[in-house]
């Protein structure tokens, strides 16, 4: 096997149950939506956003933006400027004290660990880099954003398109072979080890399927680095 450089890690499933994202994260956001695209149109980031969703949903006024967002939520659609809304709904969450990332309790010894080694940290999602950032600016464990060392999201590229995880090895500058990816989700496993990486799959909750081609491990201390 060869050494590891880089880690490159997913969040729901991996590193926080994905109970916190369907079950928190997503209702606080659709609840709110209507209400803060109502009181924040005028501002250039949510200008920008609906100018977005409306090319991309095919839509061209606000009530059908607001409407087509809601149905991209319901059906779990990995849509940019949806994730982009959350992430600015979700903001206003973090800031006022009710919402906290649960993270994994091995997620933050083991960062610090592979931090302290010298290993490059980043995550990839399909939530917005800003989500991302909210979401490890604020654990039950602190703020682990000075861990990292860069974020990715659908900006990028799909997450079961091999070019994404080419793209995202190419921007940190480390070979492919030496970057290890972490995911409960055996379709992008499969599009990273196309690319060359390395790739474990997390088996944080009941039981995975068939997946000759990749290790597991239900911990993060528990693998081998």
């Amino acid at each position: 096997m060869m050494p590891v450089e880089a880690v490159v890690l997913d969040i729901e499933g991996t590193t926080t149950s994905v109970a916190f994202a369907t079950d928190v994260l997503y209702p606080y956001a659709r609840e709110r939506l209507p209400n803060y695209i109502r009181q924040h149109r005028s501002e250039p980031e949510v200008a920008g956003i609906m100018d977005e969703a409306r090319e991309v949903g095919g839509v061209w006024n606000d009530e059908a933006v607001v409407v087509r967002m809601c149905h991209w939520m319901e059906r779990d659609q990995k849509v940019t400027p949806l994730k982009a809304l959350q992430g600015l709904i979700w903001e206003e969450g973090y800031r006022n004290g009710e919402l906290l990332t649960p993270l994994y309790p091995d997620v933050a010894p083991a960062l610090q660990s592979w931090h302290a080694r010298g290993l490059r940290l980043y995550i990839y999602s399909s939530g917005s880099v800003h989500a991302q950032r909210l979401i490890y600016g604020h654990t039950a464990a602190g703020d682990l954003t000075p861990l990292l060392s860069g974020y990715f999201d659908t900006r990028t590229g799909p997450k079961r398109d091999v070019g994404s995880y080419r793209r995202i090895a190419e921007a940190i500058g480390v070979p492919p072979r030496r970057i290890l990816f972490l995911s409960d989700v055996r379709e992008e496993l499969d599009a990273a080890r196309e690319a060359g990486w390395q790739t474990v799959w997390m088996v944080r909750e009941g039981l995975a399927g068939p997946a000759a081609a990749h290790r597991r491990a239900t911990r993060f201390d528990r693998i081998p680095l």
